[in-house]
């Protein structure tokens, strides 16, 4: 219980840091139609043992702080668990896929073999969130 409370906190601060970089992030994508951003999807690696849920896999702890700072950075759009235990997914603030493998591949979770991760572009045609907000005038 205490790790799901961690987890939460960490990530309501960095979320509020996050917000911060909106306008700073991902202007090659801003004012296209149709932008298009990268998706991280994370699924159970070599080293996942099995039947333990994700908050309590050894060494996730790490995966969540690397994270949790690529959100505060303005890298990462949102992310989080599917709720089956069967990985989880990220959206990346850009739609450069080279950038995005480089920054998941570097996860110390993905390197220990504890998750793989499958990077893809994402074009949004439809969407009701504003994805760059104006700056204040």
């Amino acid at each position: 219980m205490k790790i799901i409370i961690i987890i939460f906190l960490v990530i309501s601060i960095t979320t509020v840091i996050g917000k911060n970089n909106l306008n700073q992030i991902n202007e090659e994508s801003s004012g296209i139609e149709n932008p298009i951003f990268c998706v991280l999807k994370h699924s159970p690696g070599i080293n996942w043992a099995k039947g333990v849920p994700f908050q309590e896999q050894p060494g996730v702890e790490k995966h969540i702080k690397y994270m949790s700072q690529q959100l505060a950075n303005g890298f990462l759009l949102m992310g989080g668990p599917f709720l089956d235990n069967s990985g989880g997914m990220m959206i990346c603030r850009t739609s450069e896929i080279a950038k995005a493998k480089e920054i998941a591949e570097a996860d110390p979770c993905v390197i220990s073999g504890l998750l793989k991760v499958e990077v893809k572009q994402w074009m949004i045609p439809m969407t009701s969130v504003e994805l760059f907000p104006q700056k204040a005038k």
